[in-house]
């Protein structure tokens, strides 16, 4: 199951919202990382995050120096050979989520805005494919393993969440109340995407 969504349809400005509106869904799971393994500045991460928030709503003037943000984000990435526990890789997604946000936001291909797509999907999948390894008294052929995380109630709301987002941002002007509206659509759960209560 892999997202493509026509990213090309929407205006710099909504990719932005888009993908700081995936990282949303996303910053809890780095939080509980950052409490657990005594490593990573979870509110610089939510900091930035604020930033790009405060960046689109027009009525504010505010600059963001790139270059400073990506070099402070960089001490924030987890290593997972560093960490022998499954919560390295989602707060490693989260983190590269920030960081491909960051960098597309300088750039005009719009290619890490897909990334922070994939990034987001990839958390899923790979959390509820060690789930279900987890459950099973044999292992799974992958055709079984293909069909049940097509099936998984995360992996359908990821995917849903990111049409919806797609679909509301592509007609939604581009001002502040579009911008309360997304982060409803993303928090309106209390869950992050691996369904961790926030």
């Amino acid at each position: 199951m892999t997202v493509h969504l026509p990213f090309a349809k929407l205006s710099q400005w909504q990719r932005i919202a888009f993908s700081a509106a995936l990282i949303e869904r996303m910053l809890p799971n780095y939080r509980i990382f950052a409490e657990q393994a005594g490593f990573g500045n979870f509110q610089l991460l939510r900091n930035q995050v604020d930033l790009i928030w405060q960046r689109l709503d027009k009525s504010q003037k505010v600059k963001i120096n790139f270059d400073a943000q990506l070099l402070k984000l960089e001490e924030q990435v987890p290593d997972p050979q560093a960490f022998d526990f499954f919560g390295v890789y989602p707060a490693l997604d989260t983190s590269m989520a920030v960081m491909s946000l960051l960098q597309a936001m300088q750039d005009s291909d719009g290619l890490g805005f897909e990334n922070v797509s994939r990034l987001s999907e990839n958390s899923v999948n790979f959390y509820v494919e060690l789930c279900l390894d987890n459950d099973q008294e044999r292992l799974l052929t992958d055709e079984e393993l293909a069909l049940q995380m097509s099936q998984h109630p995360l992996i359908q709301w990821e995917l849903a969440t990111q049409h919806e987002l797609f679909d509301f941002l592509k007609n939604a002007p581009e001002n502040k109340a579009t911008i309360t509206e997304i982060k409803k659509i993303v928090l309106a759960q209390g869950m992050s995407n691996l369904g961790i209560e926030t």
